[in-house]
């Protein structure tokens, strides 16, 4: 899809921003490569390259994103400060306009005129290009982050952002350099190629996210879950969950899925630095992924040619008991509101209730392989 503004009223480059992604690009491209085969890279710069890359980065998933941008949970101002400082490492804006821009993103997902990055717009634009040009939909407005605005971290950080990132991008690798005596070295591996190669892994959550992957949990937005992209990513590549689930601390919710920023997080909790760690529950969960294949079954029945008739009454069956369970489900969550809200549910009550969401969660969970197996039928 072409972009809302024409050749004519096209937005006006943003010099600084260009030549930061040019400059950096070509030495990582051509610097990097030329000095490795001409002098070769000692083991402290590729440990180095690897520390402030998983540091950065992860001061991104876990900081900017889950914490800032999502409220996800709460840390401790010691692990606020870290992730305000190795976030501002990577080059990609203050904490309060990346935020508030990732929150207008969300509202706004695939609208080409308000979300700042639409996946609509192509890959090139959502990937690096909203960030080339003055777009209307990149302007920062920050009406949707007074929370933001009044945390004196984020303000700290936002009013210094540009010593506070100069500093974190030369003062580590120069001092390692000094340390073990190959400062161009840390310079070109720990400076120049993390920087390069964390702004392409998270931007790749712009772009590739929304075309490459499955859509297990909806269908409503572009959003995508991709596996491979997870790994590059330290855990953001479940992107599909994550648009349903957005003040869901994980991304990833399965044990055997990558994302290490989950696991940071929780490692925190358990060490009494982060706390109010936020979940989907199992139910909704498995009530997003029911909705959603319910909506692909039908459609795919829709398009027969009628040797298929007996099963739409099977599906239609099935869909009003999962309609039914729904209702049951709010009719329960509602008494157990009432019940907290008038403080008289003796405490084998609420066991009582928490037994009854089990059996919500179980009813949905066999409803889902009941489908599968009917899918299996008409398929």
């Amino acid at each position: 899809m072409s972009s809302p503004e024409s050749r004519n009223t096209r937005p006006r480059l943003l010099w600084t921003t260009t030549l930061m992604f040019s400059l950096t690009a070509l030495v990582a491209l051509i610097a990097v490569p030329w000095y490795g085969i001409a002098h070769g890279y000692s083991l402290s710069a590729w440990i180095a390259f690897g520390a402030f890359m998983v540091l950065g980065s992860m001061s991104i998933t876990a900081g900017y994103h889950r914490l800032w941008a999502h409220r996800s949970y709460e840390a401790h101002p010691v692990i606020r400060v870290a992730l305000a400082l190795w976030g501002a490492m990577t080059l990609q804006n203050s904490i309060l306009i990346w935020a508030s821009g990732h929150r207008t993103h969300h509202r706004h997902v695939d609208d080409n005129e308000r979300d700042p990055y639409s996946a609509g717009r192509g890959f090139w634009f959502s990937h690096i290009g909203w960030m080339l040009r003055d777009h209307p939909s990149g302007q920062a407005d920050f009406s949707n982050a007074p929370d933001l605005l009044r945390d004196p971290i984020v303000m700290w950080q936002h009013r210094y952002y540009l010593p506070i990132a100069l500093g974190m991008n030369l003062i580590p690798p120069v001092l390692l350099g000094l340390v073990f005596g190959n400062v161009l070295e840390m310079l070109l591996l720990a400076g120049f190629l993390r920087l390069v190669l964390a702004h392409h892994f998270t931007f790749f959550i712009n772009s590739l996210a929304h075309v490459w992957g499955k859509r297990p949990y909806t269908e409503e937005n572009s959003a995508r879950d991709n596996g491979f992209l997870a790994l590059l990513t330290f855990g953001e590549g479940y992107h599909n969950y994550h648009h349903l689930f957005q003040y869901d601390y994980r991304n990833g919710i399965r044990w055997w899925q990558f994302d290490p920023t989950k696991w940071l997080i929780a490692t925190l909790s358990w060490l009494g630095l982060a706390s109010n760690l936020k979940r989907a529950s199992n139910f909704k969960i498995y009530q997003a992924v029911l909705a959603t294949e319910f909506r692909r079954a039908r459609e795919q029945l829709a398009k027969d040619d009628g040797s298929l008739e007996k099963w739409r009454g099977v599906l239609e069956q099935e869909y009003q008991h999962f309609l039914s369970v729904l209702e049951q489900w709010k009719a329960h969550k509602a008494h157990l509101y009432e019940q907290t809200r008038d403080k008289i549910a003796a405490h084998w009550e609420h066991a009582a209730m928490g037994t009854r969401i089990r059996e919500f969660e179980y009813l949905l969970k066999m409803q889902r392989k009941r489908l599968a197996l009917l899918k299996v039928q008409f398929s």
